[in-house]
């Protein structure tokens, strides 16, 4: 007969400064190695340079003490790891650019600026919101934020075309890319629109040849967003962006529903639209002509528009064969781009396919962590969410890796994380940030079970909460484990017993597979209100 075993969940605060020391040692120890490599001497400003990132990540890890101690222990030393192995990276090309005279000489004191405000900007979201089910309220404000960041490089005289993506907004001197922005307001509101509707798209529709089939007016949404990625795909020239969009919403909607079909009809309409989309239009056609004739001598020397960066790109990871040149020991500086689009075959090249495969582990480690955390938290939303989110760093990894090696056609993404510029570093730290807050809910131990005085004979009703004594309504004033069927109170929620203490958690509010054991006597409020229509909330113990 099997046992369960209690088992005490710890906050993990300690094992996460723990992991933060090789975290920051990694970065700190690839900066002096660049530098040494590249120049033959200790850079000059390293000092500051790790007081400067050791108070940022130690700042994080207090902020995450006070508002969010059950957080995930893993997911903040990762990002500091990865976020330093591009600082590195992007410092080591910058020394390279200044003994050239390039512009770009500065790029890594810019990074390292933006690290700080990305940080500063995590602190913000873990600060000031405190459960990541309020963003629910703003599902619809959401879509309609993401839309607006979606044309804004559209507009004339505030959008700019760079490299033949129309994918940038300047203001000024600041420039940045609203789609980084974009896709974390998609996700808010992909989770918050499937979490309600999910069991129509589920359930509905006819079953053919081993498919569940939505029904035609359920196919609405999908076909909507799927218009809206060819229009980004046509409009701005950005096949990254548009794949991206397109690919979140049919991951959050196969969590929702569980349903292959949806994989399916995604693929299919994509593959489609792009396939037509390469034979109508001369730029996209374009990067299908470098992907699949990257060395033929015409589509080497097109200009613009060649294959030129993707073979320097592959020669130099050749060149860094298994364990990769050194740091500072290679020419990164030959590929274009190499401190954004091509930052992996720059670090293919000086730390080799072992150093890419451990950096590759990284990131498989922190999207598990952030699945872990969907597959953890008890209520819908927030599983969405979760979900959606690591899917994002996940897929734009593998959108970006895949370009680099040939896999697939070059997309323009940016390596989360790693890659130098700002939208993409805030945008991702912010991901971080909401993956954490989300793990803080999941990791939190349900209340304990109070036992409370029970009248002598009860009879449940049937509205959650409320019991009606017989025989006069006597209470017993006795405290201990109820009878069978009496109820209890878990947090601030009535549970009712089959004649042993449960210890469970808040009643979840939206997740088809939280009601398999639920009292069918009480009703199931999908929006959060209990059947007297007060909203409801279990943390804190106390009701809103």
């Amino acid at each position: 007969m099997a046992t369960v075993q209690p088992h005490r969940v710890r906050p993990g605060r300690g094992t996460e400064l723990l992991l933060l020391v090789p975290a920051l040692g990694i970065g700190i120890a690839g900066y002096v190695l660049a530098g040494l490599g590249a120049t033959g001497s200790v850079p000059p400003h390293v000092i500051a340079y790790a007081v400067g990132t050791t108070v940022l990540a130690l700042v994080m890890h207090v902020v995450l003490r006070l508002r969010a101690p059950w957080a995930d222990p893993v997911i903040l030393p990762i990002a500091v790891a990865l976020n330093g192995i591009g600082l590195t990276m992007i410092y080591r090309i910058s020394i390279a650019y200044a003994e050239r005279g390039r512009s770009e000489a500065d790029i890594a004191d810019r990074q390292l600026a933006w690290t700080a405000i990305s940080v500063a900007l995590a602190i913000a979201v873990l600060w000031f919101l405190r459960d990541h089910r309020t963003l629910r309220r703003y599902t619809y404000t959401a879509m309609v934020a993401a839309l607006v960041l979606i044309v804004l490089p559209l507009v004339p005289g505030l959008g700019q075309t760079i490299n033949g993506a129309r994918i940038w907004v300047r203001v000024g001197p600041v420039g940045m890319q609203p789609a980084e922005f974009a896709k974390i307001a998609l996700a808010v509101f992909f989770a918050g629109y499937l979490v309600t509707h999910r069991d129509t798209l589920a359930l509905a529709g006819k079953r053919v040849l081993g498919l569940q089939l939505p029904r035609a007016r359920d196919l609405g949404p999908i076909i909507l967003v799927w218009v809206a990625s060819l229009a980004v795909l046509v409009l701005q020239r950005d096949l990254g962006t548009s794949l991206l969009f397109f690919g979140l919403f049919v991951a959050v909607l196969y969590l929702a529903t569980e349903r292959t079909s949806w994989i399916i009809i995604g693929l299919v309409l994509f593959v489609g639209g792009a396939g037509v989309a390469a034979a109508t239009f001369g730029h996209v056609g374009a990067r299908f002509d470098v992907w699949l004739h990257a060395l033929d001598d015409e589509i080497f020397s097109r200009d613009p528009g060649g294959s030129g960066q993707l073979v320097y790109g592959l020669f130099g990871m050749a060149n860094g064969g298994l364990f990769g040149t050194g740091l500072g020991q290679g020419r990164p500086d030959l590929v274009p781009f190499s401190y954004s689009d091509f930052i992996v075959a720059a670090l293919g090249e000086e730390l080799g396919l072992t150093g890419l495969l451990a950096i590759l582990l990284l990131y498989t480690i922190f999207v598990s962590r952030g699945l872990r955390t969907a597959i953890g938290v008890r209520d819908g939303f927030g599983k969405l969410l979760a979900g959606g989110l690591s899917f994002v760093v996940a897929f734009q990894l593998f959108v970006v890796v895949g370009g680099v090696t040939r896999l697939i056609p070059l997309t323009g993404l940016t390596t989360p994380f790693l890659a130098y510029g700002g939208s993409s570093l805030v945008a991702n730290w912010i991901i971080a940030a909401l993956l954490l807050r989300i793990s803080d809910e999941a990791r939190r131990p349900v209340p304990a079970v109070r036992a409370v005085a029970t009248p002598d004979i009860g009879i449940p009703l049937s509205a959650a909460g409320r019991s009606r004594p017989v025989g006069g309504g006597r209470s017993t004033g006795r405290t201990g484990t109820p009878a069978a069927g009496t109820p209890v109170v878990v947090g601030d929620a009535p549970v009712r017993t089959s004649g042993a203490v449960v210890d469970t958690g808040p009643v979840p509010d939206d997740s088809p597979t939280e009601h398999l054991g639920a009292d069918p006597l009480i009703p199931d409020e999908p929006d959060g209100r209990d059947p007297d229509g007060r909203d409801t909330d279990h943390r804190g113990g106390e009701t809103r």
